[in-house]
């Protein structure tokens, strides 16, 4: 099955030059259509992946 990687401990640089990590790795199932397998998600999502999949950030509880 597809995935979508939601959080990840390795440090990443974004545009605006802010390193970003998270203290654990993340993903979410999905299907081809990009929509969410499960119902739910615990924990923060990464902005980059919020705004790539609306559906994955409306079922988050935060983003980052």
């Amino acid at each position: 099955h597809p995935a979508v990687v939601i959080r990840q401990r390795k440090s990443y640089r974004r545009k605006d030059g802010v390193f970003l990590y998270f203290e654990d790795n993340a993903g979410v199932i999905v299907n081809n259509k990009g929509e969410m397998k499960g119902s739910a998600i615990t924990g923060p999502v990464a902005k980059e992946c919020a705004d790539l999949w609306p559906r994955i950030a409306s079922n988050a509880g935060s983003t980052a």
